[in-house]
This record gives C-alpha cells, sequence and structure tokens, in this order.
C-alpha cells in the first residue's frame, strides 16, 4: 500500500508558520517555547533546519551528535544562532517546499514535525488556532509511527479519541480530548495534559512527565 502525498498539506503548514513568524513581536521572538532550553526563535528555525543539508552533511550531522536526536538536532540548529527574526523569516520563506531529510515519507516528517512546533510556538504565547482536519488527522497517524518522537510509546495501550475530527486510534483506557491536545500530549508536551479528559489521563501524565522511568525517550 502506497503513502499518500503529504508534501502539498506540509506546504500549507509552513506557510501558517510563515504567515504566524512575520506577525511577531521582539518580545514574542525571544519568548520561552514548550520545547526546554528553545526559545521561539529557535523552534522556528529548527522546523527548517534540516533543509538545507545535503544528505553527507546530515550523515554527518548525527554522527556528530551520537545519533542522539536532542543532541543532532542542536548541532542542526546551531549554523542558524546567529540569525536575528528577519533572518529566520527568510530561512522559513525560502524553505516553504520542503527537502532533504524532512520531505521523507512523502512529506510526513516535514508535516508533523512542522505542526508540532508551530505548536509549541502558539501555546506558548497563548496564541491558539484550529489546524485544519485535512491536515490534523493525517499528522495524528503519522506521529504514532514517527521513529523521532515519542508519541508511540507515550500512547501504547491506551485508546485516544478526538472530539472534533473524526480520528481514534489504540485500545485501552481512553483518552479524550481536540485532536490537537492528543498529538501535543504524547508528542511529550505536559502543557496540553490539562486540555483531556478519561481513564487513561493519568498513564499518559505518568508517561509525559517521567519519560525516562517509564523507557520513553524525550524530544525536542
Amino acid at each position: 500500500m502506497s503513502r499518500p502525498d503529504l508534501m502539498p498539506l506540509a506546504e500549507e503548514e509552513r506557510a501558517d508558520l510563515l504567515a504566524l513568524l512575520r506577525e511577531l513581536s521582539p518580545d514574542q521572538w525571544h519568548a520561552q517555547s514548550l520545547c526546554a532550553n528553545w526559545r521561539v526563535r529557535d523552534v522556528a528555525a529548527h522546523a527548517v533546519s534540516y533543509d538545507e543539508l545535503s544528505r553527507a552533511a546530515t550523515v554527518t550531522t548525527f554522527l556528530r551528535g551520537g545519533l542522539r536526536t536532542n543532541r543532532v538536532n542542536e548541532i542542526a540548529l546551531s549554523r542558524y544562532e546567529s540569525l536575528d527574526p528577519e533572518g529566520i523569516v527568510d530561512l522559513v520563506a525560502r524553505n516553504q517546499r520542503p527537502s532533504g531529510l524532512p520531505s521523507g515519507f512523502r512529506g510526513g516528517i516535514a508535516l508533523t514535525d512542522g505542526t508540532i512546533h508551530h505548536q509549541d510556538i502558539r501555546r506558548a504565547l497563548g496564541l491558539p488556532r484550529t489546524i485544519p482536519e485535512h491536515r490534523l488527522v493525517p499528522v495524528l497517524t503519522f506521529s504514532l509511527g514517527a521513529p523521532t518522537l515519542p508519541s508511540k510509546g507515550n500512547a501504547r495501550g491506551l485508546e485516544l479519541v478526538a472530539t472534533d475530527v473524526d480520528w481514534t486510534a489504540g485500545d485501552g483506557p481512553k483518552v479524550t480530548g481536540t485532536g490537537e491536545a492528543l498529538l501535543m500530549a504524547v508528542a511529550g508536551r505536559a502543557q496540553a495534559l490539562a486540555d483531556l479528559s478519561g481513564e487513561g489521563v493519568q498513564t499518559l501524565r505518568r508517561r509525559v512527565t517521567q519519560p525516562e522511568r517509564r523507557g520513553v525517550r524525550p524530544i525536542d
């Protein structure tokens, strides 16, 4: 069974992120995001930080990071540490169509990573949005199999039920909430747990807030 082409959806998501970045104030650019130790400007740059790396440079970056995802991400991001907000906007603007590593799985990596990090910015700044259903549903599904996300482990043995879109996954104690809240919570964002309900929430909370003890790998 062939994978769906998610590249157009990834481009849509990046266009929405770009529109948001163009509206941010200087204080918002330097505010803390939901990603530990990353400001909004860091998350924005990270969203496209692999696009301009060649295949060889990507392999080198992973090797330098010891194949540890968080360390690899920091190394990739360090290339853009001197950029000011205008420079980051330009970076995102010239990478509206995913390339390199993010283009993998027919755009699935860029779409899923981009959506989660877009929300890392919006939730931190108190700027909610409604993610279009035609993008949110594929992101929810892809996230549960993404090798660099903790979502699969966090959701193990739980039934996830979205209240605003037609999507459910898993079997076990229920965790209910909006698709966006489910996406963010299983991706390890503790802030989203308050938006969920159901008998499985406490299990999910333990996994998200104590990932090392639960054998789930935390990731930015």
